[in-house]
């Protein structure tokens, strides 16, 4: 053989180089199949009752999810202990991604709620995405002659009985004290609710005055009337709401929250299973249904990866932090 033959020839191809060649070749689409999907009934635990913002966004993705997953998507509701009975139910399942959990920024202060033993459930669970998101409101009892949220601070000042305000979780309580301390409320009564559905209830009947809740549980019923929102609290006016004013312009800044509703597995679940939970969610989000629903509540979908939500629930953690030193829970 001559030296110019021999540098002619190519070399033979390499099984492994082959089989990676044809898998390039079917592109991303072919490669999005590969990507983790259950093969039996997922459950995805609420750790609070139904009717509240939390309920809603996840009966808005569970339905879509079990389409593209062709398993049942199970919602269980499991209310109590400011919603560390649901969530402790996922930090003892399995890693595997049957088991997910739908928080709320109220996670992150567990730790600080007496009678809770300083259990911190984000030592035990992989943040996995944020699903949607929608900023905090003040609402109160449309029976109450009021229409801003100065108006409303002035009323409880001057009300012959004092002021009540409902709260469902620890983010509310902590928000509670301050409106107290840093607008004169010294009298305001704190009323410690189960779920946010209770409290609206309340609130159309005027047997507790005030709260501050997510948009979604109470948009229907500034709707129809008879309940009111003040302001809500996000950096700019709710794509939902645009008359409404931010706490900001209502003269109360400090009073901004913005409610994730965000997904979590037990600790240790497999980085392939939170990308597969990841890609699912971002057609869920796609859909019509899913969209009316996630909009009608006043909030919009927002699907991140795991390492940008888990940075996210930092950032919120940090903020309450500082909260809780100046007004701790009790």
């Amino acid at each position: 053989m001559t030296l110019e033959r021999f540098r002619d020839r190519k070399p033979p191809p390499v099984p492994g180089l082959l089989a990676a060649a044809a898998l390039l070749s079917l592109g991303p689409p072919a490669l999005a199949q590969t990507a983790w999907q259950p093969d039996r009934p997922v459950t995805l635990v609420v750790p609070y009752s139904a009717g509240g913002g939390t309920d809603a966004t996840a009966r808005a993705v569970s339905k879509q999810l079990g389409v593209i997953w062709k398993q049942p998507v199970v919602v269980e509701n499991m209310p109590g202990a400011d919603g560390l009975i649901g969530t402790r139910r996922v930090m003892e399942a399995r890693p595997d991604g049957y088991t997910l959990l739908l928080q709320v920024p109220s996670i992150v202060v567990t730790k600080y709620t007496p009678g809770l033993k300083g259990i911190d459930p984000l030592a035990r669970l992989e943040p996995v995405t944020a699903v949607s998101q929608s900023p905090a409101a003040v609402v109160v009892s449309a029976k109450l002659p009021v229409k801003t949220f100065g108006e409303f601070v002035q009323y409880c000042k001057t009300a012959a009985q004092p002021c009540s305000l409902g709260t469902g979780e620890s983010t509310a309580r902590i928000s509670a004290k301050q409106l107290a301390a840093e607008a004169g409320l010294p009298n305001l009564i704190v009323v410690n609710y189960r779920g946010t559905g209770a409290i609206v209830t309340d609130m159309i009947a005027n047997n507790v005055n005030m709260a501050f809740t997510g948009i979604t549980a109470a948009l229907p019923h500034y709707k129809a009337g008879t309940l009111k929102i003040l302001a809500t609290q996000g950096p700019k006016r709710a794509a939902a709401l645009p008359e409404v004013p931010t706490t900001a312009e209502a003269g109360y800044p400090q009073f901004q929250s913005v409610t994730w509703f965000g997904l979590f597995a037990p600790k240790g679940t497999p980085a392939s299973v939170a990308q597969g939970i990841v890609a699912a969610l971002r057609e869920a989000v796609k859909d019509t249904d899913v969209q009316k629903t996630i909009a009608a509540a006043g909030a919009e979908p927002v699907v991140n990866a795991p390492a940008a939500f888990a940075a996210q629930v930092r950032q919120e953690s940090d903020r309450l932090a500082a909260l809780v030193k100046l007004y701790p829970l009790e």
